[in-house]
């Protein structure tokens, strides 16, 4: 699969919703001078383009070759302009910014005192909204103006402007580190998924160790506990510690409800605290709660106060179609789950600008899982080849290889064996250059070679071998995340138990209830 190259201007200009084209326009038109200006000129023609292209530019006589890149340069930079005047970007951190660039204006007019009168306000309401980084910088710029300012006040003011810079300065650090940490835990995860042996649970723990900070709970602001919550997660997914996941992912969307003006500004992190509590709940398979946590997260993100952006638009059909999945996996019902598909594929089309790689292909993954459930394994296996022949995913390098797994099963089950034994290489070979060859999978693939060579009155014996081969690895510390990807033991016992798979699951779901 190749990525076409995207202009990174053309993709902006069709990203704007009709409202922020007409707001440009006007934007643009405030001078008359504009109307027939250039940029004003290309912005249309890239407009009414389907796809970039710059022979058209350049035939259309707007701009000659040598000034192309300058011009689509000023209207690059003249969109995000008009972007940051409408009124739906315009929110706290924004808003603070801008007072802030203001009263930098009045300083360097001379204005000292209406400046150090709009930095006093402006502070107050960043510390208020947990924005540190620019309390700190707006306290470094009254500690300059106060050394040109000279009132009376002026040996109290510099003993507070010091205390307060020493204390933001060290929730920054704090945070900094927390974040750091948090952030290469991640990458972790996405570069290879849960720890596979003791060497690597080894390393995670003394990575996560050596770089936790330490710190008193009681004296962390909404920000670094956020950060501390987050690297918990992580550290308690890397582990595949589920109930501890659990905890943090709780405590992390807990942080929101009782500090409600944060989701307004961090609307992102709410989601994705959200996404992964849903996440920790399909795991350890507790699905009265998985349903009232996806139900509230859908309420608020419907409801008229919740922010709403093109960022947001994208998250919000990311996390509630990837978990609505997860609902019909957790209770068996693979066919109710369908409708899903056509909504997946749709919003794939429409947000594939701002949704990376790796969860395109975490959704068509789950999409597979699907139509295996129902026992469609030629759908299965169209959706698998989107992963496997993905030649530019780079991250999660366990989807790639389960991908692979499943994609055998599928091809068994649909009765195209006929390829089975070149698969089987492939996916053996791919698996010991992944370093992905673990017990489970060694199972699988010693059972499905051995297939051609057993006589159908042994069938039923050697699907209750592997079942019971298989049933040992079932809570093995790093085993049982092939599970996670592929429950190859209700697929086994759909075989011994002659039932669909999603029946199978609907009676474990049942049993699991709480």
């Amino acid at each position: 699969m190749t990525t076409p190259h995207k202009d990174a201007l053309f993709v902006l200009v069709k990203s704007l919703s009709k409202s922020e084209k007409r707001q440009f326009k006007l934007y643009v038109g405030r001078l008359g001078v504009n109307t027939d200006a250039k940029f004003l000129s290309l912005f249309n023609l890239l407009d009414k383009a389907k796809t970039y292209n710059e022979k058209v530019i350049l035939d259309s006589g707007i701009v000659k070759k040598a000034q192309l890149s300058n011009l689509k340069a000023h209207l690059y930079k003249q969109i995000l302009v008009s972007l940051r005047l409408n009124p739906v970007n315009q929110n706290i951190r924004v808003q603070i910014r801008e007072q802030l660039d203001f009263a930098t204006i009045l300083y360097q007019k001379g204005l000292y005192k209406q400046s150090l009168k709009l930095l006093d306000k402006v502070k107050g309401i960043a510390i208020e909204n947990e924005e540190k980084n620019i309390a700190y910088e707006i306290v470094e710029l009254e500690k300059i103006i106060e050394t040109q300012y000279i009132t009376r006040s002026i040996p109290d003011r510099a003993n507070e402007l010091a205390i307060q810079a020493k204390e933001l300065s060290a929730h920054n650090v704090m945070t900094s580190k927390l974040s750091n940490l948090s952030l290469q835990l991640y990458g972790m995860m996405l570069k290879v998924g849960y720890v596979r042996s003791d060497e690597d649970l080894k390393k995670v723990k003394t990575y996560f160790n050596d770089h936790l900070p330490i710190y008193n709970i009681e004296d962390l602001g909404f920000r670094e506990k956020l950060w501390l919550y987050k690297a918990y997660l992580w550290y308690s997914f890397l582990t595949q510690d589920f109930l501890s996941c659990y905890k943090y992912a709780n405590k992390w969307v807990d942080l929101f409800y009782d500090n409600k003006e944060m989701i307004y500004l961090n609307p992102v992190f709410f989601l994705k605290g959200n996404h992964y509590l849903l996440e920790s709940l399909f795991y350890v398979k507790y699905s009265t709660q998985f349903k009232a946590t996806l139900t509230k997260m859908e309420a608020m993100i419907e409801s008229k106060s919740f922010p709403k952006n093109d960022n947001i638009s994208s998250l919000a059909f990311l996390y509630l179609n990837s978990n609505k999945l997860n609902q019909h996996f957790l209770e068996g019902t693979f066919e109710k789950g369908l409708y899903l598909v056509r909504i997946v594929e749709y919003g794939i089309n429409k947000h594939k600008d701002r949704i990376d790689q790796h969860h395109i292909m975490l959704l068509y993954y789950k999409c597979a899982c699907l139509y295996f459930g129902i026992g469609d394994n030629k759908m299965c296996i169209q959706y698998l080849k989107k992963i496997i022949n993905n030649k530019n995913l780079k991250m999660r390098e366990d989807l790639m290889c389960f991908s692979r797994v499943l994609s055998l099963v599928a091809h068994y089950e649909a009765g195209m064996d006929y390829h089975l034994e070149v698969q089987l290489k492939s996916t053996y070979k791919f698996l010991i250059k992944m370093n992905d060859m673990h017990a489970v999978q060694k199972e699988m693939i010693k059972f499905l070679r051995n297939l051609r060579d057993i006589y159908p009155t042994d069938l039923r014996n050697e699907f209750k071998k592997l079942h019971t081969e298989l049933k040992k690895y079932e809570n093995h510390p790093y085993e049982k995340r092939a599970f996670l990807y592929l429950d190859i033991i209700s697929w086994l016992e759909s075989h011994l138990y002659n039932k669909p798979v999603g029946e199978i699951v609907r009676e474990k779901a049942k049993k699991l209830t709480r």
